[in-house]
């Protein structure tokens, strides 16, 4: 269901995939791209404990320590996201020659990546930040850091760029702020002739627009980066998606991105692309107070997918989900290939039945939020569905997608339909961030559901009227209202499974 073909493409190739399924990331593990990661890599120092007094010197609360964990951080921790996945990866960087620089190696050569043209200098300290814990509570953090870096050590990490960067499938920069990447390193990384042509250019920046000269692919910034390329500040109680939205062509501009992805936490993810596209993802939020990384896993599961040929909407969805894994975990966690197909399979066989969705909607009713339904066949998804599905997700919270049976869709569309059976259709729909809850109906129309969810607004895409639609009185009597939304019939799921009929096979005889 998540392959579309195009001119003949191989269907099953990833470029074709718009929708989520679990073998999704086992496709991009086995492609196993190159992805060089340039950045700022630091340690990370988890010690946790148990308080039972406090200091005599002042109010602070004793812990005594039972437990020291080191994790990857920062860019490294990119890189060992990235290995997780099935990624080839290389990390450079500058780190110091010294005890957390050897433990941080360790841990990379550990779980795989190359650390070859990560430059260990004896004259420069490796960044370590330490979470200390009480219980379950992070009491402190200590950040261990470098003031000014030595021209000499920037200048060596430059001269490694071209051999970091040589046959790389993609190349993420991460720039914390920390000056080693300054001056002749983001020289040798804007000169691109060092890259090869179809390579996927990533910044993860603190500042984006200052690595405008890479005119990079994409580029990652969260809403306070974004705020401050902008010149504004983005309100979290306020529509953050619709603000960055509306000022999409000063962000392009600006970070001279191909694309932008706006990060925006709790809020999930604003994809501002070439030619007026866009995306949205939801993120699913925990309210685990010691996950830290899911930035960094967002950001290496977006290049991995990208590098690997998955779209660029539907490796945003992949991301969002890496992130709502590891952001359910305590300390800084890494998604693996693993990780992320049980993440997705979870949504297979995943449809409501009726009594348990009306018990969902009740309590969302009851917590304020605007209930939007839709429905239809989804058997083969496309770029025209995803671009509907996320704009019906605008018009209010929840979003709930009712599925034609199997039986309902051979009556519509025939015989040899449905491609895909009502299972795998559900699985894939509900693994989408814009869709809270799935469901199944038999009826020939939505009547029956409609009277029982009582929708706040009924959503229905562009090729039909509300006035053609049987569902529209009995909306109007719960209270609710229709609303028609885009419609893009070159993507007409009928022209889509024509194209997949046309396509040879590979078996097929010349």
């Amino acid at each position: 269901m998540a392959a579309v073909p195009e001119d003949g493409d191989d269907p099953g190739e990833l470029a074709q995939v718009r929708g989520l399924a679990a073998w999704v990331p086992g496709a991009i593990a086995d492609r196993a791209p190159a992805v060089t990661v340039v950045g700022d890599a630091m340690l990370d120092g988890w010690w946790s404990g148990t308080i039972e007094r406090f200091c005599r010197e002042a109010p602070a609360p004793v812990v005594d320590i039972t437990r020291r964990e080191y994790a990857a951080g920062g860019a490294a921790n990119t890189a060992v996201n990235l290995a997780a996945l099935g990624g080839r990866v290389r990390m450079c960087g500058l780190i110091g020659d010294d005890d957390a620089g050897r433990r941080l190696c360790t841990i990379l050569e550990d779980a795989g990546v190359d650390t070859t043209h990560l430059l260990r200098d004896p004259r420069i300290s490796t960044t370590t930040k330490y979470r200390i814990l009480g219980g379950d509570q992070v009491m402190l953090r200590l950040d261990d850091t470098q003031e000014g870096l030595p021209p000499a050590a920037t200048d060596a990490l430059a001269a490694r760029i071209p051999g970091a960067v040589a046959g790389a499938d993609a190349v993420i920069v991460c720039d914390y702020g920390s000056g080693a990447l300054g001056g002749e390193v983001r020289d040798a990384l804007a000169r691109r002739d060092t890259l090869d042509p179809g390579a996927v250019v990533v910044v993860d920046a603190h500042d984006t627009a200052a690595w405008s000269a890479l005119h990079p692919d994409i580029v990652t910034p969260n809403a306070q980066e974004t705020a401050q390329v902008l010149g504004t500040r983005l309100d979290a109680r306020t529509d953050r998606a619709a603000a960055v939205t509306a000022r999409r062509s000063e962000l392009l501009a600006a970070t001279n991105a191909a694309s932008v992805v706006v990060t925006l936490d709790r809020d999930g993810t604003v994809l501002l692309g070439p030619d007026g596209e866009e995306h949205r993802t939801y993120a699913r939020p925990a309210t685990e107070k010691q996950a830290s990384g899911a930035g960094d896993t967002f950001v290496a599961s977006l290049t991995v997918a990208r590098a690997a040929g998955l779209p660029l909407a539907t490796s945003l969805d992949l991301a969002q989900a890496a992130a709502d894994v590891v952001v359910h975990r305590p300390g800084t966690s890494v998604c693996t290939t693993a990780d992320l197909t049980g993440h997705l399979q979870q949504f297979a066989d995943t449809a409501l039945p009726t009594d348990e969705l009306l018990r969902k909607v009740a309590a969302d009713r009851a917590a304020g939020r605007r209930i939007v339904l839709t429905n239809g066949c989804f058997d083969v998804l496309h770029r025209g569905h995803t671009r509907y599905l996320d704009q019906a997700k605008q018009l209010g919270d929840v979003l709930v997608v009712a599925l034609n049976d199997d039986d309902g869709v051979r009556r519509l569309k025939g015989p040899d339909r449905p491609i895909n059976p009502i299972a795998d259709r559900a699985g894939i729909i509900a693994s989408l961030s814009c869709v809270d809850y799935v469901t199944v109906f038999s009826t020939d129309t939505l009547v029956p559901l409609i009277e029982q969810l009582k929708p706040d607004i009924y959503a229905k895409g562009g090729d039909y009227t509300a006035q053609m639609l049987e569902e529209a009185p009995a909306v109007e009597a719960c209270g609710g209202r229709v609303s028609i939304l885009d419609y893009v019939p070159e993507r007409s799921t009928a022209e889509v499974v024509r194209r997949i009929r046309a396509t040879p096979s590979a078996g097929d005889a010349p």
